[in-house]
């Protein structure tokens, strides 16, 4: 028990010093493996960053710091960039890697910019939230969509 409270503890601390709040139906850990697994209705909180999953892996080097999160199940997620971009959206499967600050998204993706009132769906989304970069692949049997709101120039002279 008190491997899993030091795995606990490094958790909330590791994570660029900000406190990481997770709730989960379950809890299991093998120390050995360095993986820590949080199964129904998985729940993560950190500054303005929520993820919400069935299932949630997170994964730590020797020193118990995260190295990698994998979301499974109904992945829905919320997320700010270092530049104040506001993202929301959903995905079948999404590995978070805390040290680049770099999400993957994975199948049946999309993705909203809410200030900028973007949208992308695709089968791959990588979302860089150091530098506010995006990239984007198509999905099995379609493209991908990007979606822009542009405002209509006489609306703006109004």
């Amino acid at each position: 028990m008190r491997h899993i409270l030091i795995l606990l503890l490094a958790l909330q601390i590791g994570l660029f010093s900000k406190e990481l709040k997770i709730t989960s139906d379950t809890f299991s850990a093998d120390e050995n493996r360095g993986v820590s697994i949080f199964k129904g209705s998985v729940n993560i909180l950190q500054d303005k960053d929520e993820l919400n999953a069935s299932e949630v892996s997170i994964y730590t080097n020797k020193n118990n710091k995260p190295t990698k999160f994998i979301a499974l199940g109904n992945v829905s997620f919320t997320i700010e960039t270092k530049q104040g971009a506001k993202y929301t959206g959903a995905a079948n499967r999404v590995i978070y890697f805390p040290v680049k600050k770099e999400y993957h998204f994975f199948q049946n993706v999309h993705l909203k910019q809410l200030d900028e009132k973007k949208e992308i769906s695709g089968d791959e989304v990588v979302l860089q939230t150091l530098d506010g970069k995006a990239y984007a692949k198509g999905m099995v049997k379609k493209p991908v969509i990007m979606i822009f709101d542009i405002d209509d120039e006489q609306d703006e002279e109004k």
